[in-house]
């Protein structure tokens, strides 16, 4: 068929030797026949740690709307209760010194944890950015590999129809 070096050069345009780990592992997979797996979440998710997970849930909580409205609930009712309910023996009464330094507190811990889970995203994008080109770059290889093989079969069979031209042009001369 062909060799692997020659395929190489003649798809990459560099020796087999300067290709990069990408590279040679989709032409690995290539020869091997074999998929590449697209499954990013999985793939990206074993490599998760601990506090990597704990990140994203509590950034998945703090930013969906159950999480907005429970709050919100949780703040007028905070009010209500120190104005209302409690006039004369609040806990916190106006200004709600405690309660803005419970805000404070969560503010200060929760948008470290969000800023680690979005950094962690912006590193999932890039890692599927990754795959999608190892695809990509595998489909393309597969394409050139199809057109080189109908080349290569077109080649064969116009080397057999000038055969056979040629032996026809022989009979007929031979004939007259």
């Amino acid at each position: 068929m062909y060799n692997l070096s020659n395929f190489v050069h003649l798809h990459f345009d560099k020796p087999a030797d300067e290709l990069g780990d990408i590279e040679k592992r989709v032409l690995a997979k290539t020869h091997e026949r074999k998929i590449i797996s697209t499954d990013v979440n999985a793939a990206f998710s074993a490599e998760a740690s601990f506090g990597e997970r704990v990140a994203d849930s509590i950034a998945r909580i703090g930013g969906s709307w159950s999480f907005i409205i429970a709050f919100f609930v949780f703040l007028i009712a905070w009010t209500v209760i120190n104005t209302i309910i409690l006039m004369t023996g609040a806990f916190d009464p106006y200004p709600f010194v405690f309660l803005n330094l419970i805000l404070s507190m969560l503010a200060a811990i929760q948008a470290p944890i969000i800023m680690m889970s979005q950094n962690r995203q912006a590193e999932r994008d890039r890692f599927e950015a990754a795959k999608d080109y190892e695809v990509n770059l595998k489909a393309e290889l597969e394409v050139l590999s199809l057109h080189q093989k109908i080349d290569m079969h077109v080649l064969t069979e116009l080397t057999g129809l000038r055969e056979d031209v040629a032996r026809l042009s022989a009979e007929l001369s031979a004939r007259s």
